[in-house]
């Protein structure tokens, strides 16, 4: 029923948009009844473009899903980013008529003319898809540094890398991956951590990406949680691959990896739709991170569990991909408050949120560049 809706809920809003730029193009050219069926008959296959590509997927012509994918999901982030402009436009416009009303006066030197306001948003949009594809390449390394006495100072510093969001599977491939881990390596991780969607839904023909990864050493070890995208394509599939990849797999379990260091994770609350065996309260887990430990917790979105604030030194997150695509990324501000960056908690803990190391849908970001994220926790004599 939830996917029902959810696929329901996608064709409404994918298909007003569609309509609300076949609307927008009417009113800038002069329509002939060819090219008005043209126009709709595109539309039409964009719209179905995603829903195509699964099926091609699970057919096994991944080729031809990966070639579908390239160009439905280039048109969907081109597609967002022309109505955003264009909406900003038509605002202009209202504005424009309202002062005309007030003042009692015409402005319309104040306006271009449709066709050209078309065609300017359709070069904005276009060239912000280029710049975005480009952005999605360029992977950073974001340094955060904490002190802390729980650090000993024989032990002096520790690195702890972290991926997120990687969404490896139809459109995330060797190419991608090995751009990502170049980044990874070049940290030096002592502890590597992969906060949810590492996977995305297609999962066939990974087992080349899982030893990519493999081969990348961690001298305390490797950590995973679960993100929604793992329940997605499949649980026990999607385990299977984090497990080939060399990561320790933490589902509401916690794991001491030094004699100072012990590592939590939580299931990502979409299990609890796929049969997963519920929350583990958080509080209860910190109480069994031995006394004068750092505690690490992996979970995958960045809420904050109000009973078990302050109980973990540090919470490493994802997940929002700080809304991968501006102007998007005000509607996940608005879900998520904190969607990137570090955040000091009460009790002396802290939250950080990675805007994600690959992309969804679109390969393209704008104004929320990939990143792999280094963390060096470094020995601060106790005050």
């Amino acid at each position: 029923m939830r996917l029902v809706l959810f696929i329901s809920t996608f064709t409404l809003l994918y298909g007003l948009l569609h309509g609300y730029v076949l609307w927008k193009a009417r009113l800038a050219f002069a329509f002939t009844s060819t090219l008005r069926w043209v126009a709709v008959l595109f539309a039409v296959i964009m719209l179905s473009t995603p829903f195509l590509v699964r099926l091609f997927e699970r057919s096994g012509y991944e080729s031809a899903a990966q070639a579908l994918g390239y160009a439905g999901f280039t048109w969907m982030g081109f597609l967002f980013l022309f109505v955003s402009a264009s909406l900003v436009e038509d605002a202009y416009r209202l504005g424009v008529g309202a002062a005309e009303f007030v003042l009692r006066r015409r402005l319309r030197s104040w306006v271009l003319p449709r066709r050209r306001t078309f065609i300017a948003v359709g070069l904005l949009a276009a060239g912000i898809t280029f710049y975005g594809y480009l952005e999605a390449l360029g992977v950073r390394t974001e340094h955060v540094t904490l002190m802390t006495p729980k650090v000993p100072s024989e032990v002096g510093r520790v690195r702890i890398v972290q991926i997120s969001d990687v969404h490896l599977g139809l459109m995330i491939r060797e190419g991608r991956l090995r751009r990502i881990l170049e980044k990874v390596s070049a940290a030096k991780p002592d502890v590597l951590v992969s906060t949810g969607d590492l996977v995305d839904s297609q999962m066939d023909n990974l087992t080349s990406l899982a030893a990519m990864i493999r081969k990348v050493s961690a001298k305390y070890g490797k950590f995973a949680v679960t993100g929604n995208h793992e329940f997605y394509a499949g649980l026990d599939r999607s385990l299977g691959f984090m497990d080939q990849a060399g990561f320790t797999i933490l589902r509401g379990e916690a794991r001491e990896v030094t004699p100072w260091l012990t590592i939590a994770g939580v299931d990502d609350p979409a299990g609890r739709r796929y049969g997963s065996e519920g929350e583990v309260q958080e509080k209860r887990l910190s109480s069994n991170v031995p006394s004068g430990h750092f505690a690490l917790l992996l979970k995958h979105r960045p809420f904050v569990d109000g009973p078990a604030c302050g109980s973990w030194d540090l919470q490493l997150s994802g997940h929002t991909h700080k809304g991968q695509i501006f102007p998007f990324t005000l509607f996940i501000k608005l879900m998520y408050p904190i969607d990137a960056g570090l955040l000091a908690l009460p009790g002396g803990s802290y939250l950080y949120v990675s805007r994600g190391t690959g992309t969804w849908g679109p390969r393209m970001r704008f104004l929320a560049p990939p990143e792999v994220t280094l963390i060096e926790l470094v020995h601060e004599p106790a005050r």
